[in-house]
Order: C-alpha cells, then structure tokens, then sequence
C-alpha cells in the first residue's frame, strides 16, 4: 500500500481477515456467507478493501497468499465504479493496471482471470443488458461467468457490494439496483446464478444493507468501524460554517462574491501553508457551486456570465481555460461569452489540478470524493436543502487526511446560502445529522463561528510560552512495545537519533531473552511450550455390531510446521514492530521451531506480556522526553506523528502546549467586548464573546490588577488547555476557564484560573486534577487557581485557592469530598488585594 493505514483501519483490516477465516470454515453452499463492513462516510472503507484484497493476493500476518483469488466490485453507478478503480490503483503498489478490469458490454469469458479485480456496476446487468443474454458475439452471459467462477473456486470468489456509495436516483431505479444486487446473495434461479459464497458489504449504514441482505439464507458477519476512531484520526474537518442573510431575499450574486471571496482566502491560506511545510503537492482548494436547473433555452437558469465576471473581477484577470468546468450531466461544453466550460466527470476533479471552480446541479450529492472542496456556493432554494446535506457530508474530508494544526481556517468548510433564513438553514443541519456522513464536532452559522489569529501586539508574550498540556482520550490506545518501536523508528527516520531504532531494539530483545531465561529456570516453560505447540487428540471408536461406542485416551501430536509458523506469526501480531522476526533473526543460529515456539509461548504468557509492556512504557517516557525539545524544530506532519504517540498511551502524558497561528472560537449568545485577548478577529474589530458573571468578574478583576494579556479557554478544543483528574476511578478532562498573563520582574507569568460553582459533584476531584498538575507542572505557571465567588460585604468577592502554593497543594492533594474542600476554602483561600 502506498497509503499508511490509521490504527482504527488496521483493526478493520484484521477483523475483515478474522470473519474471513470464520466464513470459509463455515462456508457450505448450503450455507452462503456474508461480511458488513459498516464504516462512516470518510473512514476510508475503499481504503481498507483495497489493503484487504493486496493482502489476501500477496499474502499476510494471517495466512499465506492467494494469487488466483478473484475479487468482484458491484456498485449501482459506473462513474462510482470509475472512481472507486482510480484510488484503488493510486493506493495500491502492487496491483497493476492489467489486474484492474471495468466489466462493459464486450466482456465474454467462461471465468474471471485469476489475480484480478472486475467492476461491475448494476446499469450493465437488466434484462436487456447485453452482458446478460448471449448470442453470434457472446458465448457466456454475466450470470454464467460469476456461476462458473463461484463453482471454480469458491474460496477465493470475493463478491464486494458497494453499498456505501449509493448514486442519487428516483425509487424505481433504486428498487431495480437493490434487486440485482439481492441476486448475488439469493442467487437467481432464472439467470442460472448461484448464491455467491461470500459476499462482503460496503456501507455507511448498517440498516441500509441489512434490508438488503433480510431474508437471505446467509450467514451475516458485521466489521464495525466506530464513528469516533474516524473523529479522531483528524480524517475530518473541524467545521461546517454556514452563511445566510437574514432574510432570505435572494442576493445571490452578491453572497457569490462571498463565497469566491472565502475561496481565494483560503487558496491563501493553503499556499503559505503548503510552502512552509515543504508539501511536495500543494492543496488547491476547489470553489463548488452548486446551480439551478436548466430549460429549453439553457443549461441552467443561473446567470453563469455573472459568476464568471464576479470571478474574474476577484482575481483581477480572466479564468484560463479548463480552471473552471462543470459536471452537468446533460451538456458536454458550455459557452460562456468567450469562455468554454469544459464538462468533467465527477472522479477525475480531484485529481484536476487545473481544475478551481466547479458547477454542477445535483450529481456531486453521493459517492463523490473531493478533500479539495472547500467552499461551497449553492443556488438552489430552501426545498433542496437535503441534497445540499448530502454534499456537505462528501466535503468534510480533509486535503491531507490530517487536520492542520497551526491554521484553524483550514480545518473548516464554508456554505453559503443565498434563498436560506434562519429556520431553513436548520432543516440542512438536521439533515446533515440524519445522513450517513460523520458530522463534525460543529455545525453552524457565522454568526457563531469564528476564526481568531494571534494578537500581533502580544507577540513576546507568545513566544515566552513554555507551557505544558495534557489530552485526554484524544487518540486510541496502543500497545507501549508497538508505541516504543514506532517512537524510535520515527527518531531514526527524522535523524533526530539515527541509533534510536537500532538502541531501542537491542533492549527490547534483551528483555525478551531475559524473559524466556526467566521462564525456563521457573521450570513453567515446558508447561506452557506444550500448552501452545501441541495438540490433544481422542479417538472416539464404534463398534458397528453392538452399536457401543469407546473413548481412548488422548494422546499429544505435535502441530505441522505450517501451523507453528501460523502461531508464529499471530504472536508478532500481539507484539508488533515486527519483534517476532527481530528475534528470530538474533537467534537465527539455533533451530528455528525452538526459537517461533519461545515467542509463542511468551506471548500467551499474561505475566510476561505484563512485564514487557511496564519495561517498554517506561523506555518510551525516557526516550520521548529526552529528544521532545527537537519536536518543535519539524514539520507539522512529523511533529504529528509525536503527538499522536504520546496520546496512544493508556497513562496521559505531559506535551508541550504550542498555541496555534489561529484558532476557531465560539462566540456564544449576548457577547461583550473584551481587551487584551490574545487572540482577536482575523478580519479586524474587537474581540467579543460571552462570559457568565463569574468568568467575567474574574477577567475585569484580572484587568484592573494589570494584567497583560489573557485567553478564554474553550473546551475540548485541539489547541485547548486541558488538565486529567480523575472522577469514580476514570480519567476525565477538565479545561480551566482562563489563562492570564502577568509581568514581573523576571519576566511574563501564566496563570490558570478556574471559576468554579461549589455545588457540582465534580468540584473535589478537579481540585484534586489541579493539584497534581501543580505537583507536576507548576514551574512553568505562576498561580493555579480554583475560585468561588462569594457576595460579601454588599459586593461579589472572589476567593482562590492557589494549588501553586505547596502549603495548600498538600491540603488539597488529598481531600476525598467536597465537604472537606469546603473547610479547605474556608480557611485557607484569599480575595487578591
């Protein structure tokens, strides 16, 4: 694959291989077997298939390779199966393009060629199809070909129904799809089919294809892939933000410019980016509109000539020919003035890089792929509002299958909406909930998203910050030996240490053989050796005359080579990186069964497993914390791959808090003005955002004391401050309300400041969170302050209690009740003067 699998496609891979096995053990042809691969819209499921069928030709961890495997692709859209055939062969290194046939009307053959991939796509298989009749120019039909090959080798038949990708169509075209492609699980007695062995489903939702697959003799196996493993890849964007008037009057040409505005923003944005991270392809974001029907008289009733004008005005010269083309699927080119707008089809857009500006009516809504759609326009009014959804969800992918850390406006999608209001515009958010695409974290209008950058004016303050931060249940988690080998291969690869791969190994063998040693002089190896490598066979006898039957004792065989080798391999699955060969290879001296056999036995073995994992979890903190510093120096992408290392820990580890360039905000109802936030609009004009009245007492009295500068911290933002505690035995996050910054004599100091009503059952345990990352971490902050407002005097006082202070961190460290936190308070905390 030339494409690296993110951890949750990996565990889809191996579940597929895993229900795989079990369906050829259990295959009969009475007993037909199907697979469900149920995955979001934008986990990569065509990713996964194609990792999944290199696998099964060339062979895997799983099981040794199939080269005359057959796979068939059955969508109900040729231009999806075009699509789907183009990233497979972009994604794979080993098919070639001979491997890959799209199955059209000449086709005739008794078999499908081993080794090979066959697109199929239900327009081409009605009755009066010529794939499915013979005659003088055709001796086998369709049906006869997927028969002959199901009959030929019915283990190595793949049948792979596109599900996910449906194509918008009426239901009489819909109902016709779903009956053909319910032939290859019922078969079909008067095409001569047979039920295919095993079908393997590709969907978005689960209940879609368990109406196709009801009624239905197979056996159903289901791959489910988790929506919030796909959120937390970065797989997805941040933000849909949509613009509408207040009222919906209808100045389209006018939110137009808009939106080609928004467009040329973010062509900006991406260029700066692109440059300075060295990205060999840069993103060219792609400028969707979405138009009106046409008539008699034109290819639409939208006035192209003023688009073209409007754009042509914001770039400041005219468009080149093929920079903006369209998908219409009635039209082939479409004059404008002097210009030629060019028809594409809808798979070859991404790949376009002249390609900037795209119009289309309604045939981008499904099974259409464009991380590069960044901004869209559309001119249909408020009764389309579901198709519009529809396409949202397409355009959500991010450019780089990553999010993009230091520039918040990258990680979002613009819609503009001309004929929309307040009320319609929620139909399209409901709507886009109730489709099959993953919705991101948020949905809005510009009214309440916002994007900040850096106050320029506080730029020394910025660059004092040394600060630390924590991220809770932000990646999932992985083996520490596999997070170990991954940590140090990445340091070898950047030459941050080029002997950190090569170090980090020879300490992990030397622990698997200190292991092994151990495990032997405990005398429990040979137990467990044969536990593992050897199998137990009783024979059961029947005596025909008297019809007695007799059990003899069992008696121990050892397994086949192939069967150890198969353990074998299933062991280094368990340890990952490749250990199992390493080892093998250090030990390639002495007999091979002995040495797979100790790696078997050491992986079955809870309490070495136990040991190995503690002793590779306390190498991956030394080696991590020791060369962090050089993070900083890399490249987003790579300072990602070191994130996201450290977050796969079971234990939250301590990173580096780095705000970002600019970062997405969320304005709230009833906004103030503020002063001295660090960040402000990107656009100009004072910061707003609403505060209740404790967090804006405490920001005024910070203020009035001289404060310098300070920060609103939202929750569970990817650039927020974020701090663990720990709630009824679980780790939880908690993200103080306010950083402030102070200058003394040496220099700015940072402050976390929590305003916190005393009544929620949370407040003891995050007193506690606090503490501990005050016992930490309190270097790098002044004070860590938990405040409780109290009306004293005839005014509102707030009082804090400041974890920073040592005395006070071990009063608080230990409290086990909010009851003993108050008494803490009442004694202890202090209103600033």
């Amino acid at each position: 694959m030339r494409a690296t699998l993110f951890t949750f496609q990996e565990t889809a891979l191996a579940d597929l291989h895993g229900k795989i096995q079990k369906a050829h053990t259990m295959w009969s042809e009475k007993d037909p077997q199907v697979i469900s691969l149920s995955a979001p819209t934008g986990a990569g499921k065509t990713i996964i298939m194609t990792a999944l069928f290199e696998e099964i030709i060339f062979g895997h961890a799983y099981g040794v390779a199939e080269p005359d495997s057959v796979f068939v692709w059955l969508s109900d859209m040729p231009e999806l199966n075009q699509q789907t055939r183009l990233k497979i062969e972009s994604k794979s290194d080993k098919f070639r393009t001979r491997d890959v046939h799209v199955i059209d009307s000449n086709f005739d053959a008794e078999f499908f060629a081993p080794g090979s991939i066959n697109f199929l796509n239900t327009q081409r298989l009605g009755t009066d199809k010529l794939l499915t009749g013979t005659g003088d120019a055709r001796q086998y039909t369709i049906w006869q070909t997927l028969a002959n090959t199901a009959k030929r080798q019915p283990k190595s038949f793949y049948v792979a129904i596109d599900e996910a990708h449906r194509g918008t169509s009426t239901p009489q075209t819909e109902n016709k799809a779903q009956s053909i492609m319910q032939k290859f699980i019922r078969g079909s007695k008067e095409d001569g089919m047979p039920i295919m062995p095993l079908v393997i489903g590709v969907t978005a939702t689960p209940q879609r294809f368990q109406k196709l697959v009801e009624n239905s003799s197979s056996t159903i196996q289901k791959v489910i892939v988790p929506p919030e493993d796909v959120i937390e890849s970065g797989l997805l964007k941040d933000r849909i933000i949509i613009h509408f008037p207040e009222m919906a009057l209808g100045a389209d040409m006018t939110m137009f410019k808009e939106a080609a505005v928004n467009w040329k923003k973010k062509c900006g944005h991406w260029a700066a980016y692109c440059e300075h991270e060295e990205i060999a392809k840069p993103v060219r974001p792609i400028l969707v509109v979405q138009v009106q029907d046409g008539t008699d008289r034109g290819a639409t009733q939208t006035d192209l000539a003023s688009c073209f004008a409007a754009l042509e005005e914001l770039l400041g010269r005219k468009l080149k020919s093929g920079e903006a083309v369209h998908t219409f699927n009635d039209q082939e080119a479409v004059n404008i003035g002097e210009y030629e707008l060019r028809r594409i089809d809808a798979s070859r857009i991404e790949e376009d890089e002249t390609a900037m500006v795209v119009f289309f009516k309604m045939n981008l809504s499904t099974g259409w792929d464009c991380p590069r759609a960044e901004t869209m326009m559309s001119f249909r009014h408020a009764s389309d509002y579901t198709y519009i959804a529809q396409l949202l969800g397409r355009m959500i992918r991010t450019p780089l299958a990553r999010r993009v850390e230091s520039d918040a406006e990258l990680n979002n999608v613009a819609l503009y909406l001309p004929f929309f209001d307040e009320e319609t515009v929620k139909n399209v958010e409901q709507a886009l909930r109730d489709s099959e695409a993953i919705v991101p974290a948020e949905t809005g209008t510009h009214r309440e998203f916002v994007t900040l950058k850096r106050d320029p004016s506080f730029a020394d303050v910025f660059s004092d910050m040394d600060l630390i931060t924590y991220r809770v249940d932000a990646a999932r988690k992985q083996p520490a030996l596999r997070r170990l080998m991954a940590l140090a291969r990445a340091l070898t690869q950047d030459m941050i240490a080029p002997d950190a791969r090569r170090s980090a190994l020879k300490k992990v063998l030397d622990k698997f053989d200190e292991e092994i040693a151990a495990l032997r002089e405990s005398g429990k190896y040979d137990e467990i050796e044969r536990a593992v490598t050897a199998l137990a066979l009783k024979t059961l006898t029947i005596d025909y005359g008297t019809d007695m039957a007799s059990t003899a004792d069992s008696e121990t065989v050892e397994l086949s080579e192939f069967d150890l080798t198969n353990l074998f391999e299933r062991a280094g699955k368990v340890l990952g990186g490749d250990l199992h060969t390493e080892y093998w290879i250090r030990h390639s001296i002495r007999d091979a069964e002995d040495v797979k056999t100790e790696i078997i036995a050491m992986a079955n073995e809870t309490a070495i497993m136990e040991q190995l994992d503690a002793c590779a979890e306390k190498l991956f903190n030394e080696l991590y914390d020791y060369h962090k510093a050089a993070f900083k120096k890399l490249k987003e992408e790579r300072k990602d791959t070191y994130k996201k290392l450290a977050l796969s820990s079971a234990i939250p580890i301590a990173l580096a808090w780095d705000l970002p360039q600019s970062i997405d905000f969320l304005l709230g109802d009833d906004t103030d003005v503020f002063e001295n936030h660090l960040f402000i609009p990107t656009d100009g004009g004072d910061f707003k955002v609403s505060l209740n009245d404790w967090e804006a007492g405490v920001v005024r009295e910070e203020l009035a004391n001289g404060a310098v500068a300070w920060l609103r911290n939202l929750d569970r933002k990817k650039w927020s401050l974020e701090i663990p505690y720990e709630a009824a035995g679980v780790t939880a996050s908690m993200f103080p309300d306010l950083l402030v910054v102070r200058a003394d004599a040496h220099g700015y100091v940072f402050d976390v400041l929590e305003p916190h009503d005393p009544s929620r059952k949370d407040n003891y345990p995050k007193a506690v969170g606090l503490a501990k990352f005050a016992e930490k971490h309190g270097g790098h902050f002044g004070r860590i302050q938990l405040i409780r407002k109290v009306h004293k005097f005839g005014r509102d006082i707030f009082y804090r209690l400041d974890m920073n202070k040592t005395e006070i961190l071990g009063k608080v460290r230990g409290v086990a009740s909010n009851e003993e936190l108050d008494r803490i308070f009442d004694d202890d905390a202090a209103a600033e003067e």
